[in-house]
């Protein structure tokens, strides 16, 4: 779809700091993204509808290619946040590798033309299908989160079969957003400790399978991280490892992936982790921690997903009631926490914007909610929007190109929204509406 290009009108420069460079604002109090006005973009494709910024997606992967260059390092991005068989094109084609950590995540990205030998397979509980997957597909990298996968890959690739593997370490660093993201220290379900040497063991084990080639080791210590100082004091530990490792057995690891987890603003305002200083840092202490180590210096890898993904992402939504208890405004829309459960698990914040109408009504403290039986179904709760918002209106949330679409349920058989894709003017489905049909279908008995 082409739109005639429509004048802009001024916007203070904070309005749009965390929507896709892409975004301009329109007469009327419309938004275009990607040369396309949300609010055609609506009336086309429904609500709600998820929008994707196809420039936006393909400039942040170029930012971390640049920042994390092919020479040092490889860049790995994230398909839990959000995957497609565009989004697979974009990646490959921007020289990003790929992290899955199911059999349906490897295959839609095979099956799309990506290379098995980029892509890296994790999982704390991998199924077989997973693990038959990748021995069947070629996965470049297995990562070992339990002692007993040592046992089943090897079983699974035969003996004169041959993999590489990495096995995830918990470093010992609390870092991320909310207590539910962050995964670096024991007292959650991820990988294996150097405290209580199951790290120790599981290297051993691998070493003593001749199917089995340890790469390397890796970590992932939270989400949703704003600052650079806890993946240095997790790289420190790693290195470490890596060299109590040699000293053990002689073997010198030649990765070491530092996973994700980079934080981006929600909000106007929020903080982001900055990655130049991120990728300077990492470098520079993981040179100074080698050769105090004696060690050679492993290849670096890092896994960002939301920080591709999220600020490439608008949600649009229809206000179906607005309804006044108390004190209290409560928007309702024709979404919720079937398309996006994050406000709900972890208290996700965002700030919706009222688009496609130009109102001169004060703000008023709102709290915007779904269409769900529960009473958590809150999208975005105190957030400022016109006084005189009603039934009919439009609202864009942006930065929900992440973890949105990914974690979408079937609860109340609303069905998922589609994901329409934007770049120069163009508009184009890369996922479809599910539809009633669809629950009908896989509905087979009586």
């Amino acid at each position: 779809m082409t739109i005639t290009a429509l004048p802009e009108v001024p916007a203070r420069a904070d309005d749009l700091s965390i929507w896709p460079a892409s975004t301009t604002p329109l007469p009327h109090g419309g938004l275009a993204v990607g040369g396309i006005s949300l609010t055609e973009i609506a009336e086309r494709f429904d609500t709600p509808a998820y929008v994707l910024d196809e420039g936006e997606v393909r400039e942040r992967c170029r930012t971390y290619r640049s920042a994390f260059p092919d020479s040092a390092a490889d860049v790995l991005y994230a398909a839990k946040a959000f995957l497609s068989r565009a989004m697979v094109r974009w990646v490959r084609e921007e020289g990003l590798g790929l992290d899955v950590c199911s059999a349906g995540e490897l295959e839609l990205a095979v099956t799309a033309g990506f290379p098995p030998e980029r892509i890296v397979l994790h999982g704390n509980a991998k199924s077989p299908r997973d693990i038959e997957a990748a021995l069947r597909l070629g996965v470049g990298r297995i990562v070992i989160d339990s002692p007993s996968e040592i046992a089943r890959i090897a079983a699974g690739i035969g003996a004169t079969g041959h993999q590489k593997v990495m096995v995830r370490v918990v470093p010992g660093v609390s870092a991320g957003g909310h207590a539910k993201i962050r995964t670096g220290t024991d007292d959650q379900k991820f990988g294996l400790s150097p405290a209580d040497g199951s790290v120790q063991q599981a290297v051993a084990r691998i070493l003593g399978q001749s199917q089995l080639e340890l790469t390397g080791l890796h970590c992932h210590i939270g989400s949703q991280i704003t600052t650079v100082d806890s993946y240095l004091v997790a790289l420190r530990r790693m290195v470490q490892l890596m060299a109590d490792i040699h000293a053990a057995h002689g073997v010198v690891l030649p990765e070491l992936d530092m996973g994700g987890g980079h934080g981006i603003a929600y909000r106007p305002g929020e903080p982001a982790l900055d990655l130049t200083a991120l990728a300077r840092m990492l470098r520079t202490e993981l040179v100074a921690n080698c050769a105090a180590a004696g060690l050679a210096v492993p290849r670096l890898m890092v896994e960002p997903g939301r920080a591709i993904a999220g600020p490439a992402g608008v949600a649009l939504y229809r206000v179906l009631a607005v309804k006044h208890t108390g004190e209290k405004v409560f928007v309702a829309v024709d979404g919720g926490m079937s398309d996006n459960p994050r406000p709900a698990l972890y208290g996700v914040r965002y700030a919706p914007r009222l688009v496609g109408r130009h109102s001169t009504a004060g703000s008023r403290t709102t709290t915007v909610v779904g269409r769900h039986c529960e009473a958590g179904d809150i999208l975005a709760a105190d957030v400022d929007l016109p006084g005189d918002i009603h039934p009919g209106d439009l609202l864009a949330v942006p930065v929900a190109g992440a973890y949105q679409l990914s974690m979408a349920s079937g609860y109340n058989m609303v069905g998922r929204p589609p994901v329409i894709a934007v770049h120069k003017g163009t508009a184009r489905v890369l996922v479809r509406r599910e539809t009633l049909d669809d629950f009908r279908s896989r509905d087979i008995g009586n």
